[in-house]
């Protein structure tokens, strides 16, 4: 019986790769955007006790999925590795560990297969899953295409990452600004961690917030009057969370005993103080460059009130914005999708690739 593969000869199949943090994923592309098939294994319940990723079991965990992840992705995509023309993997940034693993093991498979080795910029592919995104819409919906995504704003807000880019195309960024201390995905893990709620704290803070005041306490929006700096803070936030919870001095959080309103309330606070610094610096990079266009991408935009009032401020100061979707804003490796433009260049790898974890 014919294949996929075998009705489709003239479509470029590139396998990607991601291992930069904690989850093991890999993916079947073609040139022309689509998906064929992808994979994420989460390392979430290995992590979940210690309120954050611990780097060696994280790399760990990679060692033993990275095989079992790569076997389901062809089969989900109805390939053969001989099918494959190139091979791509995220190697930077990340943690060093988790992005050897990944590595390591894109070398193994070019060398292997004969195929060119593409490397990406996990924070371009995070970026990228925007175009992926408005392209797999104007196909479902059969529209006309509209124009790209590129040249735009780019916001990539996550547990690693907090920072702004001038994306002048899907792998020519300019850095306007990043956090000075903890990313927002951090904090939100951290203020989680405080309030006793489970990890990862998006998710959590999302939840509990949803019976909480976003105005019941006055927490820092520290950064957002400066417009000429697109730079972010978020620790001075979490500080005054800390201080709210326990007041000043040494705590024992695992002794607080807090309401369901308190922790509601807090969590909303602290959600509503994150967000509004987000979408206001945002606002701040489209003013200053003069742009028109915002992407967003990174596991915090996964966050329902951050969509609700970045959609808001798109209306109010008419720009466009183009929010990953919920499935591609956490790590995934569909987003290494843009390696297909590094292929159509001729970027490819030699076999000395190394990792980069900053």
């Amino acid at each position: 019986m014919p294949t996929m593969a075998d009705e489709r000869r003239d479509v470029i199949r590139i396998l990607t790769i991601e291992t930069t943090c904690d989850e093991t994923a890999a993916a079947v592309v073609t040139d022309q955007l689509e998906v064929l098939g992808t994979v994420v294994a989460s390392q979430d319940e290995f992590h979940q006790k210690f309120g954050g990723v611990v780097p060696e079991i994280a790399s760990r965990a990679h060692l033993e999925r990275i095989l079992p992840v790569l076997d389901e992705t062809l089969k989900k995509a109805g390939v053969k590795l001989s099918d494959i023309d190139a091979v791509s993997v995220a190697n930077r940034p990340g943690l060093a560990g988790s992005l050897l693993i990944g590595v390591a093991s894109a070398k193994a498979l070019a060398f292997a297969l004969g195929k060119p080795l593409i490397a990406v910029n996990h924070l371009q592919g995070h970026i990228y899953a925007c175009r992926i995104a408005a392209i797999q819409k104007r196909q479902s919906e059969k529209q006309q295409p509209e124009r790209d995504v590129f040249p735009c704003v780019g916001l990539i807000v996550s547990g690693g990452h907090t920072s702004l880019y001038r994306c002048r195309t899907p792998i020519d960024f300019e850095l306007l600004g990043t956090t000075i201390d903890d990313a927002a995905g951090e904090a939100f893990d951290k203020v989680a961690s405080m309030l006793g709620l489970s990890y990862p704290g998006g998710p959590s803070i999302q939840r509990a917030s949803s019976a909480g005041n976003p105005n019941a306490y006055s927490f820092p929006r520290a950064m957002l009057n400066d417009s000429e700096r697109l730079d972010f803070s978020f620790s001075g936030l979490k500080t005054a969370v800390r201080y709210k919870i326990a007041g000043t001095g040494k705590a024992d959080f695992s002794q607080i005993r807090l309401s369901e309103q308190e922790t509601a309330d807090i969590a909303a606070s602290f959600q509503e103080a994150a967000v509004d610094v987000l979408v206001g610096k945002s606002v701040q990079a489209l003013r200053k460059t003069g742009m028109k266009t915002l992407c967003v991408g990174g596991g915090v935009a996964a966050n329902a009130r951050f969509r609700e009032k970045m959609t808001q401020a798109a209306e109010k100061h008419g720009f466009q914005l183009h929010i990953a979707p919920i499935s591609l804003c956490t790590d995934n490796a569909v987003m290494g999708a843009i390696a297909v433009e590094r292929y159509r260049t001729g970027l490819f790898e030699s076999l000395d690739l190394d990792a980069f974890p900053t």
